[in-house]
């Protein structure tokens, strides 16, 4: 297929710095809208690439925006909301999404590429939940649509293995919630290549891909693993469900919220696929080991060859 013209929701964000290289790389034109253009200046750098000032909520901005686009990307997501009501989470992920099919349907674009998240609508937490009525609209709607539902995403500025190196820096003991909680960690470059590829493979649509690396983890074994490579000895503590429900229930009034209630919800479910979506997409997965190293070590260039071969 020939190269399209693109519009990205959310492609400032973690996934979207690693894709937009990704989909320029095949031709792509690329319009991203963001609520702060001048942050991420830098974007508008790559060949195609247009960054403009944009409120994603109001149906009519968007349908002025989709005109001349052949496909809409949706990577807007939050891990956790400001308050405790749900209200954050169906705003971003709801109330966006409809505004975006509405918006489509409007000016006759036809093809969404969403993403979700592994039990999107399982589970009683508002992430989960807001994810499954999200790509229920989606389904119900009669776009071309291609969802995406990845475990844990690892690569460079994830919030998962760096956001760990970090505190794992400053704490002898870490105490964990949900410690035996297991994941199948994805690697970002992955999630681009299963992007990238459904805009090319008319068999993608209508099809909903589970996303999960090479291995099965613990939430405890990656914390471990994450303390391996920055060379700390650290003591990892699960905690009893009652403590771990206690320190959501804590974390919700801490700034920035690095932890919540409604991510311990999240947590009484394994982010473990059913189903192989990069199989499917004739990707192979890539192992932590390939990655992180050099992320959380600084490895050199000749260093990072070397455990290449190894590997």
């Amino acid at each position: 297929m020939k190269p399209q013209h693109l519009l990205i929701l959310g492609g400032t964000g973690f996934v979207g710095s690693h894709l937009l290289p990704r989909l320029v790389r095949d031709g792509h034109r690329i319009t991203v809208l963001t609520r702060y253009r001048v942050a991420h200046r830098g974007l508008a750098l790559l060949p195609g690439v247009r960054v403009i000032d944009a409120d994603v909520y109001d149906a009519d901005v968007l349908a002025h925006e989709l005109r001349d686009i052949d496909a809409a990307i949706n990577l807007v997501g939050i891990l956790n909301e400001r308050g405790r009501s749900g209200r954050g989470f169906q705003k971003a992920h709801v109330e966006l999404t409809q505004a975006l099919i509405a918006a489509c349907k409007k000016v006759g674009v036809k093809r969404l590429l969403q993403m979700s998240a592994l039990n999107a609508g399982r589970g009683d937490s508002f992430y989960l939940q807001t994810r499954g009525a999200a790509e229920t609209a989606i389904r119900q709607s009669d776009l071309d649509w291609t969802i995406f539902r990845p475990s844990i995403i690892f690569g460079r500025g994830d919030g998962l293995f760096h956001r760990f190196a970090d505190l794992l820096k400053i704490a002898p003991v870490l105490p964990l919630a949900r410690a035996n909680a297991r994941f199948a960690p994805v690697y970002v470059g992955d999630i681009c290549e299963a992007f990238a590829r459904s805009l090319l493979t008319p068999e993608s649509v209508g099809q909903t891909y589970e996303l999960g690396g090479p291995q099965i983890l613990s939430l405890r074994e990656i914390v471990r693993y994450t303390a391996l490579l920055i060379r700390r000895k650290r003591f990892v503590i699960g905690l009893p469900e009652i403590l771990g429900k206690l320190q959501g229930r804590v974390f919700d009034f801490v700034p920035g919220k690095p932890f919540s209630s409604d991510n311990y919800k999240s947590l009484l479910l394994d982010s473990v696929p059913e189903h192989d979506g990069l199989a499917a997409l004739g990707i192979i997965p890539t192992p932590m080991q390939n990655i992180m190293p050099a992320l959380l070590r600084g490895e050199n260039k000749q260093a990072r060859l070397d455990r290449y071969r190894k590997t």
